[in-house]
């Protein structure tokens, strides 16, 4: 089976897209021809790319088809507005000239979905439709784009993506049900999670960095950490005041990473002596950095259930750490922790339902250790290899449509 996916991002871009479209062409490409139409790197790469109209490289059984875009950096919204905009402009008469079979598109640019579905439709092909983030509701969510004429025809033209696909992969049951919601066949929407690497009883976990660990946990008797990007989806505000509720209890609010909120959570947590803010750590590190806490926070602010599914949890969860989901109990976070037994809920909007968890789970050592346990209980069902096994076979499904 020849397959073509369309995605902005592909390694060396560093963007989570284009880590994820990696794990999932590896055992596409193991069966079928993958031919992958990306852009120039642009999203914090480790290497760069020089102009051309296209070139073509060669990645093992792979063929990356790279378009002349703009390779702005992301941090200028307008520049990388530009990017998007001159990579659809380029891949699509493009894609037109590649021979595949089923198309698959992912969410890079927001709106790849909807391009996804035009260069299907033209082509006479299959679609596969795989939602890493929901657009425009993430952008009306976000403020990146005002409530008005522009998201209700951007919303028009994704229900038609939607309905035109021939099979919608999300991340997970929230997600699902506002696609669903959104007219989609139900029997069209498939979930895949990201899942995380499982480390076999016969291999040897990589050796814990000491001074990452105490870099994170201070003098702090218990050790709360939100390790990830700081953006406009969380309840941050409710987080701030829950820690300063707990200033003498011992307990240490820690955020590793950045992102756009950051400014305003240091200005809000200012003279807050038990919040930390930390730099991301190296890549080698994050099994230091998912180990030096007690328990890992997974927030989103009420209204973006579904909207956003965080992937992260996967590998908290493999690090046999508890989670404590400050987000409404529809999200994924919330129903899983409360399934499988490895987390505790708080509602987004009530610092005080977030104080009683973490005083009651900070109180109760063997209650925190029988998360934990529960929480590698659990990760084993959501091993990556195993997820990209469901994702390739929706792909061949679609394909045989």
């Amino acid at each position: 089976m020849r397959i073509l996916l369309l995605n902005l991002y592909y390694p060396p871009d560093t963007s989570a897209t284009a880590k994820m479209a990696a794990c999932f062409v590896a055992p596409l490409a193991a069966e079928h021809e993958v031919t992958i139409l990306c852009g120039r790197p642009s999203y914090d790469p480790t290497e760069r790319r020089p102009w051309r109209f296209w070139q073509t490289e060669q990645c093992g059984k792979v063929k990356i088809v790279r378009v002349g875009s703009t390779d702005y950096p992301r941090t200028q919204m307008a520049q990388r507005l530009l990017n998007y905009l001159t990579y659809v402009a380029l891949s699509v008469p493009r894609a037109l000239f590649l021979p595949c079979d089923v198309v698959l598109a992912m969410t890079d640019p927001p709106f790849e979905g909807i391009v996804g579905a035009f260069v299907a439709l033209c082509k006479g092909k299959p679609y596969v439709y795989n939602i890493r983030d929901l657009y425009p509701d993430m952008a009306l969510g976000g403020s990146i784009v005002a409530p008005g004429r522009l998201p209700r025809v951007w919303e028009k033209l994704h229900r038609w993506a939607l309905r035109r696909a021939t099979r919608v992969i999300v991340l997970g049951e929230d997600m699902r049900a506002r696609i669903i919601g959104k007219g989609a066949d139900p029997r069209r929407v498939a979930i895949v999670r990201d899942g995380t690497e499982i480390v076999s009883d016969e291999s040897s976990p990589p050796p814990l960095d000491p001074e990452v660990i105490r870099a994170i946990r201070g003098e702090f008797r218990f050790v709360l950490l939100h390790a990830g990007n700081l953006g406009f989806y969380g309840a941050w505000h409710t987080l701030i005041a829950a820690a300063r509720e707990l200033s003498t209890d011992g307990v240490g609010l820690v955020f590793v990473g950045d992102g756009a909120q950051r400014p305003q959570l240091e200005a809000a947590s200012a003279g807050a002596p038990n919040v930390r803010f930390l730099p991301f750590f190296p890549a080698s590190k994050i099994s230091s950095v998912l180990a030096a806490a007690d328990a890992h926070i997974i927030t989103i602010k009420r209204g973006l259930e579904g909207v956003v599914v965080p992937s992260k949890m996967y590998g908290i969860l493999a690090a046999g750490r508890p989670i404590v989901a400050v987000a409404p109990k529809e999200t994924d976070a919330a129903v899983l922790s409360a399934r499988r037994g490895f987390g505790v809920t708080a509602d987004p909007d009530k610092p005080e339902e977030l104080v009683r968890a973490i005083r009651s789970l900070a109180g109760e050592p063997k209650r925190l250790a029988a998360m934990a346990a529960a929480a590698r209980t659990a990760a084993i069902d959501y091993d990556r290899v195993s997820e990209s096994r469901v994702f390739v076979h929706i792909i061949e499904e679609a394909g045989r449509a």
